[in-house]
């Protein structure tokens, strides 16, 4: 605000008032009996606030006692109507204090401030962190929830800035926490919250009554709600790529702000918001879609080998409209896990805010692998459940693994012919891509027959690589050496940090990487071996070898930090896998059998497909090119 000078008729008018007021003070001096029936009364106010109250599982006590705010000096209260109008009121109770008022239920502690009505703590009860200290989502100052808004004399005020007066009552079983911001006894904005026993979601009400005179309609009121969200997991790189902000907007419609860098978009008709610290989330969530939000992300995680206590600030920023000249706004906020089962009950759609993936992979994690997860861990303990989850998996895809080592197999048979049509047209590389294509189609044993079934693996891979990070129950289950199956395991502590792998040993990662390696240099390098060298083409056998020793390599060092669920399911899939190939090989497979049906095969007319002959035609065109050009030389 702009600053005011003080010129000679302020300064006599503000001698006017205090002489006025020094006056009414003089005349309205109780008498003694009146000061000990005031003295009494107040005595009977704190006494009764401080009582607790038990009903229904529901616990509501203070935080401290409210000590009367009384306006000693004149100028003071003129100060403060000055600055404040008729907001000043709130200012001259005994609520104006910072003062806090506790309230839970069976699964949620949270405080209330006088100073600006809002939730200046809330406590997690049924959950710790990873160094077993109770899970705050809010607490010491690292949230910000305030409306802007002017007056109708032209004051621009913050209600972060003003004194709420708190009550408490019962609605049933509910717990109604009242917090009014006072302009006169019958004048007030409110905010409202109800807590129902054992219920992680909040209704929050923000209402008015009387200030449809008082608060300027015609001007921006906005609703502005800030997060520095804490950090709750061992790994805080790790954590903070799944610490996200979330929205659903449009109807239907879900999206994010960047996991990594800083980000803001301006969106509308906004359902809900989710500040998601990865396995708790902060929700707003509005009745009526939010016409137009801002929201902005930024990153606090810029060094991984810093030991930091937050990970990224969320804010939002929302226009509010007033009805008849008065607050309405119907809302809730949701304080808890970022579990499926939990979230899906409120059925509003606050489960699509789990980051399980986009389009199929999303749908393959709802409908199956969180489903058959669920069953299984409900009579298996988690890590046992995780490896009868893979094995099941692992034999629904069998039949794909067995098409991947068919066509080896044929390539590997006929290799001989590839090597003679090499060899025959030496001097004609154009020749031995035609004849060679030829001869896998005529076989059946085309390179893309193995890829094809590899493709169909992908989506699955994919949904089980988001399922992990995001599955609830793993957290804080233990398996084998393992304390947290959603976060990383160790065996060793490093007394420095690599850049990339960190600064402790995780032997699942370890084993998943000797488990891919030599199931890569079962099936990539017997693949390769039986392809030959395309002309223009990539030395494909030299990339192959170094990919057999880079993945594991890479998965070495890329799991080191997740959870040690993922790479658990990586070491089992693979060992089946070396299981599942072997028993093909030995058992299923019959090469004999396949070079004579090859053969037969050779024999028949095949008819080529309309990609092949479109590649034909391009071959036989490029060749008599090259023909063309030798004779003009």
């Amino acid at each position: 605000m702009e600053e005011k000078k003080l010129d000679l008729n302020s300064i006599i008018g503000f001698i006017l008032i205090f002489g006025i007021l020094v006056y009414m003070m003089y005349t309205n001096q109780p008498s003694p009996e009146e000061l000990e029936a005031e003295e009494k009364a107040k005595l009977e106010q704190v006494e009764a606030e401080q009582k607790v109250e038990i009903q229904d599982n529901t616990l509501v006590t203070t935080a401290n006692d409210y000590s009367a705010a009384t306006v000693t000096d004149s100028l003071q209260l003129v100060a403060l109507n000055n600055k404040l109008g008729a907001f000043a009121y709130a200012s001259t109770l005994p609520s104006a204090t910072n003062k806090e008022t506790l309230v839970e239920n069976g699964v949620l502690s949270l405080k209330f401030s006088n100073k600006g009505g809002y939730l200046s703590e809330i406590k997690l009860k049924p959950f710790v962190d990873y160094d077993s200290i109770p899970i705050y989502l809010v607490k010491e100052n690292n949230t910000a929830f305030n409306i802007n808004f002017n007056t109708s004399d032209n004051r621009n005020l913050n209600t972060q800035d003003l004194f709420f007066e708190p009550t408490v009552t019962k609605n049933g079983e509910n717990t109604v926490v009242s917090m009014k911001l006072k302009v006169s006894p019958t004048q007030f904005l409110e905010y409202r919250y109800e807590l129902k026993p054992n219920d992680f979601m909040v209704d929050f009400t923000i209402r008015s009554q009387g200030l449809s005179s008082i608060v300027n309609g015609s001007q921006k009121i906005n609703l502005d709600w800030k997060l520095k969200t804490f950090r709750h997991d061992k790994s805080i790189s790790y954590e903070n790529r799944y610490t996200r902000l979330t929205y659903q907007h449009e109807e239907d419609k879900i999206d994010k702000l960047s996991p990594s860098g800083d980000d803001e978009e301006i969106l509308e008709d906004v359902s809900w918001l989710s500040y998601r610290q990865h396995f708790f989330s902060s929700i707003l969530v509005s009745e009526k879609p939010l016409k137009e939000v801002t929201v902005t992300s930024k990153n606090l995680v810029l060094d991984e080998e810093i030991d930091t206590i937050s990970t990224k600030i969320f804010t939002t920023k929302m226009p509010l409209e007033l009805q008849a000249g008065e607050f309405n706004q119907p809302l809730k906020f949701y304080f808890g896990p970022t579990d499926n089962n939990t979230l899906k009950k409120y059925d509003i759609g606050l489960e699509d805010s789990i980051p399980f993936g986009w389009g199929i992979f999303g749908w393959i994690n709802r409908f199956l692998f969180v489903p058959l997860f669920s069953m299984l861990s409900g009579f298996l303990p988690y890590g046992i459940a995780i490896v009868v989850m893979t094995v099941l998996i692992k034999l629904l895809l069998s039949f794909v693994q067995y098409k991947q080592f068919l066509s080896q197999a044929k390539l590997k048979i006929i290799k001989p012919e590839l090597d003679a049509i090499k060899e025959k047209y030496k001097d004609n590389k154009m020749k031995i891509q035609q004849e060679t294509m030829a001869l896998q189609t005529k076989a059946g044993a085309s390179p893309l027959s193995g890829c094809l079934p590899a493709l169909i693996q992908l989506p699955v891979f994919y949904a089980l690589f988001q399922f992990f990070p995001s599955a609830f129950d793993l957290r804080q289950k233990s398996f084998l050496w393992a304390d947290d199956l959603s976060s990383y395991d160790v065996v060793a502590e490093l007394p420095f940090h690599i850049p990339f792998y960190g600064d402790h040993v995780s032997l699942f990662p370890i084993l998943a990487s000797i488990a891919i390696f030599f199931y890569m240099k079962m099936t990539t390098g017997q693949q390769v071996a039986t392809q030959p060298t395309q002309e223009g083409m990539p030395d494909m056998q030299k990339m192959m070898k170094y990919m057999i020793y880079f993945s594991p390599l890479m998965m070495l060092f890329f799991f080191n930090n997740y959870a040690s669920g993922l790479s658990l399911y990586y070491f089992i899939s693979n060992v089946i896998s070396i299981g599942i190939m072997l028993v093909i090989k030995n058992y299923i497979l019959d090469e004999d059998k396949i070079h004579a049906k090859i053969q037969e095969n050779k024999k028949k007319p095949k008819k080529q497909g309309k990609f092949a002959k479109k590649m034909s035609e391009m071959m036989e065109q490029a060749e008599k090119q090259k023909q063309a050009q030798q004779k003009k030389k």
